[in-house]
Order: C-alpha cells, then sequence, then structure tokens
C-alpha cells in the first residue's frame, strides 16, 4: 500500500544529526495551535518526515522506505522516537539511560540488512554505510545507526535539552555560548528574563 505524503510533517528542522532531528518530530508548537505536537501521529506525516530528511539517509534508503512503508510501521518509528528520546534526556541529565530504551534502539538497527561500503567523496575514499539490498525498513535501521553513533560518540558530551520557554528540543551544542534548539527559542528566553527583571 502506498502512503500519500502529507503537506508537510510539521516538524522542525535543525540540520542536527540525524537521530536528533528525527527524536524532534516531538515538539512544542506555540500560539492558538499550541501544545506538544507529534509529527509521527499518521504515516503521511511520517513519509513527510522521511521525504523531508532524505538526503540525510544513505543513497536509496529514503526511498526505499517511502516505497514500501506500511501503516503498520508507524508504532515501530514512534517507538524508536521514543526511544531516543529517553535516552538522550537520560544523557542530559546526567541519569543512567533506561535499558529497555537501549534495547529498542539496538533492535531498530538490525530491522534491515546493512554492509559497509566504500564510495569515492570529493576529499578521497569514503566508508559509508549503506543497505544491502532496498529493504522498507532500512530508513528505521539507519535512524538507530545514528543514534548509536551519536550515544556511543564523543558527541554525546555535547547533547543538550533547549532552555527556551516551553521547548521539548534537542540538540548539539556546537557552540560554547549557544543554549537553545535555534535563533527563536533564543529570543523568546531573551524577552522572557527581559519581561522577568522588569515586571511591577
Amino acid at each position: 500500500m502506498i502512503i500519500p505524503k502529507a503537506e508537510g510533517s510539521g516538524a522542525p528542522a535543525l540540520g542536527e544529526p540525524l537521530a536528533v532531528e528525527f527524536g524532534n518530530t516531538r515538539f512544542a508548537v506555540r500560539g492558538t495551535r499550541g501544545g506538544v505536537h507529534d509529527a509521527l501521529a499518521a504515516p503521511e506525516s511520517l513519509a513527510a518526515w522521511l521525504t523531508e530528511h532524505a538526503d540525510a539517509f544513505p543513497d536509496g534508503v529514503a526511498d526505499a522506505a517511502l516505497a514500501g512503508l506500511r501503516p503498520a510501521d508507524l508504532p515501530r518509528y514512534a517507538a524508536l522516537r521514543d526511544a531516543i528520546r529517553t535516552v538522550s534526556r537520560a544523557l542530559v541529565d546526567g541519569a543512567t539511560p533506561d535499558a529497555a530504551a537501549i534495547a529498542s534502539i539496538n533492535e531498530s538497527a538490525a530491522a534491515a540488512p546493512r554492509v559497509p561500503r566504500l564510495s569515492m567523496g570529493a576529499d578521497g575514499i569514503l566508508i559509508a554505510v549503506d543497505v544491502a539490498d532496498p529493504h522498507p525498513l532500512a530508513a528505521l535501521s539507519a535512524l538507530a545507526a545514528s543514534a548509536i553513533d551519536l550515544f556511543g560518540g564523543g558527541d554525546r558530551e555535547s547533547l543538550r535539552s533547549c532552555a527556551g520557554p516551553g521547548c521539548v528540543l534537542f540538540y548539539v551544542k556546537n557552540h560554547p555560548r549557544r543554549g537553545w534548539c535555534s535563533a527563536g527559542c533564543g529570543n523568546r528566553a531573551r524577552v522572557a528574563r527581559y519581561h522577568e527583571r522588569h515586571k511591577g
């Protein structure tokens, strides 16, 4: 069954590592549509998110996922997203990550066959992880692999939760003064501090 793509997933795209972007498919919206929203609430919005981020996946992976995506796959993607958020929260808080969340990430990583392949890049030979065959769950596996790379590597020390008022997003701190996921959250935090100082 081909799932039609929605107009857009609605999730923010911040240019973060793929696992962080995927974790951020649960996000806060301000204004009349306020509250926490889920960009994986329907198969159509998952398809839209995969389309929006296709370039971040190894070649052909997003296309294979979109061609074979079934409504029954949505709970697997949502479970992986929630596991990524659970581990992210634990790391940001300095807590021990939940064993069930780690198991969920590992299970998702094994959902599709993967083989290492060499490809020539502009700067020399690069090692890229690719799928052995186009597989409908290749994107799920690639998302989990991105989480494993993030949580098991040096970037986990730079993982942060946004300090913006009401924000629920994560980001990788790539500048010493960065304290927010985006400039918009930084502006809102500064305005809130200004109003707090000038109350009464």
